[in-house]
């Protein structure tokens, strides 16, 4: 009598098996079930490489080792530490978020992912993964990593543009998800949208699911998947930053509380590099008109023209005040105090470049 043939691996059982031989293990944010800890490295990994985000984990952590001294720390202390990270957004809500779980949970993280996502800043995924890995419950992720897999291996056909869309790929990744070990199987789907389901030349010949669970792959369509038609129109900017030494202090100001940089401190602001010129002309002191910077932001093409410019070591009272008048509000801040605040990415390179 024959024996009866083993039922086939599931897309779970596959990717499980996948992570615990060729999954990232290694990772200062794995093998912890702390939810500060694996919230604060889900926060930092959305949008950026986890090689950027291994610089600024262990800095941050030493800094703020747990959810209290995180919540207690000014803003300005919490942005200096971000600076260059981007998407500074993330950074005010892990400050607000961190509060509200001191004043409203007593320094402990709500152990379910629906009350995580009811915390500021924290979306259903991120609250998913905190769930799972901390807590083993069964809710799934759906990170861009982890949408480009299951669209793949479904050949999922509707447009993630669209929310409804989405739903719908929600309700599968739900369906798909293993009756036990969700983290491992969270951690495999994270792992190998990362590092082998990749956007542009996936290497399906390393990948557990080609042979029997993508259906992208049988299709010969890997590139079609995952849909998603809207595209963000890129904008262009054009403006003069103001580098203005006085001694080892220059002044910054307070970007607004909405829009791009939103609450960071950078470089006064002009609208062109003309408008700067006839600003200084008759200021004492000596400029330098420096190299232009071409920065990129997700959605704009930001071209800026700094001028350093250095006042006198003896400035009467009369010329400092008709100056300070003339810039944007904010402060001098000496070069002790302004590497810890909060500053855009391409104003701390220009602060920090020769004679910064």
């Amino acid at each position: 009598m024959s024996r009866a043939a083993r039922p086939a691996a599931t897309l779970a059982d596959t990717l499980v098996t996948w992570q615990k031989e060729h999954g990232r293990h290694d990772l200062p944010w794995q093998g912890t079930t702390d939810p500060y800890r694996v919230w604060l490295s889900e926060v930092m990994l959305q949008q950026t490489q986890v090689a950027t985000v291994l610089d600024y984990y262990p800095r941050f952590l030493a800094r703020f080792p747990d959810v209290s001294s995180l919540a207690q720390a000014p803003l300005d202390a919490v942005l200096g530490l971000w600076s260059g990270l981007g998407y500074y957004s993330r950074a005010r809500n892990l400050h607000r978020c961190a509060q509200v779980v001191v004043a409203q949970h007593g320094g402990r993280f709500p152990a379910s992912a629906e009350a995580l996502a009811a915390l500021p800043g924290i979306g259903r995924s991120t609250a998913a993964a905190i769930a799972a890995f901390c807590w083993g419950e069964r809710v799934a992720i759906l990170d861009g990593n982890v949408k480009r897999v299951l669209a793949r291996a479904l050949c999922f056909a509707g447009d993630l543009a669209q929310a409804s869309q989405q739903q719908a790929l929600w309700q599968l990744a739900e369906e798909l998800l293993p009756e036990t070990g969700v983290g491992a199987y969270t951690q495999g789907l994270m792992d190998l949208g990362a590092t082998v389901c990749h956007r542009r030349q996936p290497d399906c010949a390393a990948c557990p699911l080609a042979r029997q669970h993508c259906a992208a792959h049988a299709a010969g369509q890997m590139d079609a998947y995952p849909v998603k038609t809207r595209r963000l129109k890129r904008g262009r900017r054009d403006n003069a930053w103001l580098w203005l030494c006085d001694g080892d202090a220059v002044w910054l100001c307070r970007r607004p509380e909405q829009g791009l940089w939103a609450g960071l401190w950078s470089l006064p602001e002009w609208p062109d590099a003309h408008a700067l010129a006839q600003q200084v002309a008759d200021w004492p002191g000596e400029g330098e008109v420096l190299p232009t910077i071409e920065h990129a932001l997700t959605h704009l093409d930001w071209t800026l023209h700094p001028l350093r410019w250095t006042l006198p070591r003896r400035l009467s009272a009369a010329a400092r005040a008709r100056i300070e008048a003339a810039l944007p509000a904010g402060r001098w801040c000496s070069a002790d105090e302004w590497p810890g605040l909060g500053l855009p990415a391409p104003a701390r390179r220009l602060l920090e470049s020769s004679g910064g």
